[in-house]
Formats: structure tokens, sequence, C-alpha cells
């Protein structure tokens, strides 16, 4: 039979539980407000942009249309990868200062109309025409779906499971063994790796038999980046859980880590064009570099050689991530 008296006693428990814990209230107050504060960032302004424009030895000084409004306008140093934005329909025209001509992709709707525009008030710089398939958004999304598929597999399979392992003392029983903490924390790394990258692998064949995704690099080349990113994402996951038994801290901080990677990463959105501050503070988080590399050998041809930047950085971020996990591991626990 149901007792209320019984019914409010967890309740009550429950509550008082939630409260004490001031690490966990904290972050529901503050994590609301994080999350308005970065959506104010990235989508303030005065309009948003309705064109992109490529541009090669920007002079803003020389040529007004480069003081448009409403057009982005996407500092390029080599023809070649602005050229294949431009095929891709990803941007809507290329303007070269140093050799006085542009780039328009004659099936491109947007850049007829831009070109238009520059013609209003330039007619002294040389034509030149590209052609080439729109890329579908599938195709430029995929790299970041699979990136954040393989950041909440990362932290959240490596976190929570840490601190469940200390919150039922297995922690407190291997700590009786030979076993140091850097062997333990490595072991968790390549048992997470191995999952991450095979549901990774089910998941793009699967979905590329349906959708026939866009590739113009190496699949080898695409294993090596989401390799080496999801080392860096289980690395960071190491870190978040190395001491707290609390798990309702970890879920707090989790989700500190991943919502501002899943907003700022380029996961949704290009960062081109982007204020510099969102890029300053995207170059921190390792998806950014995972997704960033992952769109450069899709949707561009890259190679490894093309990519290395953010390759090191994920390396870097890896070593640092796992000396930090076994430094401050904790078998037992601060709370």
């Amino acid at each position: 039979m149901f007792s209320g008296k019984r019914f409010w006693a967890v309740v009550k428990a429950r509550n008082l539980e939630f409260f004490r814990d001031k690490s966990s209230l904290g972050w529901n107050l503050l994590f609301p407000v994080l999350l308005l504060a970065i959506f104010a960032l990235v989508f303030s302004g005065d309009g948003r942009s309705v064109y992109k424009v490529g541009v090669l030895d920007k002079d803003p000084q020389s040529l007004t249309f480069l003081n448009t409004r409403y057009i982005d306008f996407i500092d390029y140093q080599q023809i070649d990868k602005a050229k294949i934005k431009l095929q891709q329909h990803e941007i809507d025209l290329i303007i070269d200062q140093g050799r006085s001509e542009y780039w328009v992709n004659e099936e491109s709707p947007k850049g007829y109309l831009v070109e238009k525009m520059f013609l209003s008030e330039q007619l002294a710089y040389v034509r030149k025409t590209t052609q080439g398939r729109a890329i579908r958004y599938i195709d430029w999304v995929l790299p970041g779906i699979l990136g954040m598929n393989i950041m909440f597999s990362c932290l959240f399979g490596v976190g929570y499971v840490i601190v469940r392992y200390r919150k039922n003392s297995v922690l407190k029983r291997l700590k009786a063994t030979p076993l140091s903490a850097l062997e333990f924390v490595s072991a968790q790394l390549a048992s997470r790796l191995f999952i991450v990258l095979f549901m990774a692998t089910v998941v793009y064949v699967g979905c590329d038999l349906v959708f026939d995704f866009y590739m113009l690099g190496s699949y080898f080349d695409l294993f090596i980046v989401a390799l080496i990113g999801a080392m860096s994402l289980i690395s960071l996951g190491l870190v978040i859980s190395t001491r707290s038994k609390s798990e309702e801290l970890v879920g707090g901080l989790l989700n500190m880590a991943t919502w501002p990677m899943m907003l700022l990463s380029g996961v949704w959105f290009s960062l081109e064009g982007a204020p510099q501050i969102v890029k300053t503070i995207a170059a921190v988080f390792p998806l950014t570099h995972l997704v960033s590399a992952g769109r450069k050998i899709i949707t561009e041809g890259a190679s490894l050689s093309d990519i290395q930047w953010e390759l090191s950085v994920l390396v870097a971020m890896t070593a640092v991530f796992l000396l930090l996990s076994a430094w401050l591991f904790s078998w037992d626990g601060d709370r």
C-alpha cells in the first residue's frame, strides 16, 4: 500500500542531498547562464550575412566592395583551396586582388547575384569561371556528426564508468593490486578507443550505403584522424573523472565540456567568417580540430600532411590529458 509518509521522506531526503551538494547546485545554476552567454556571443551582431566571398591579397582600402554589409569576406592564402570551396557552393565568389581577377561558379544562383553586385562597382577585373555541383549539407555536416558521436561516447563512456567504479569501491580493491594509476587509465583509454572506433566505422559504413557520402580524400587518413581525435577526447574524459565520487558532479562537468564543444567546434555551421574571439575559444577544444581535419579530408581531399597542424594539436592534447589524469588520479576519491 502506498505510504505518503514514506514517499515524502524519500522526496525530502533526495532534495536535501541535492541542495547540500554545493558543486551540483552551483552547476545547475551556472550552466543555463553559460549557455545563454555562448548563444549571445555566437549569434550577436547587426544581421546575419547572406553571402560569402573568398578574397586573396585582401585590401579593403583599394576595393570598396569589400566593405559591403551582409557579405562575409573570407581570407584565403591559396587559390586552389578557395576554388574547391567555390565549386562546392560553400562560397559564392572569389576575388583575387593581386591578379585583378575574380572567379564565379556558373552553376551557383548566389554566385550569379554576388557577381552582379561586384560588377556594379568594379569592371576592371578579369572574369574566371568554374563549375561543380553543390555539396549536400549532409556531406558537409557528416564529419561534425561523427565527431560529436565520438565525443559523447568518449567522455560519458569513460567518465561515468570510472566514477561508478570508485563509488562502488571497485577502485579501492584494485588499489590493493600492483596495478598503477597510469596502467589503469591507459587500459581505460585502449578499451574505449576500440569501442568508439568500431561503432563509428559501423555507423559510417551503414549510412554510406544509404546516402552515398561525398568523399575526396583517403579513408585511411580519415581513420587516423578519428583514432587520434578519439584518444584526445577519451583522455579528457579521464581527467574529468580522476577524483570525484559524485555522479551528479561529474555529469555536470561532462556537460560543461560537451555543450561548448558541440556549439563552437564547427559541428553544425562553418567557423569561417565567425568573430575572432569565437575562433580563439574554439581552438581550445579537441573536437574543433577533429571536425576540421575530418572535413578537410572528406570535402577537400586533404592528406595527412595538409592537416598536420590539427593532428599535432590533438596528439599534444592527448599526451597532456593522459599524464594529467595519471598524476591526479585517486583510487578513493575526494568526495
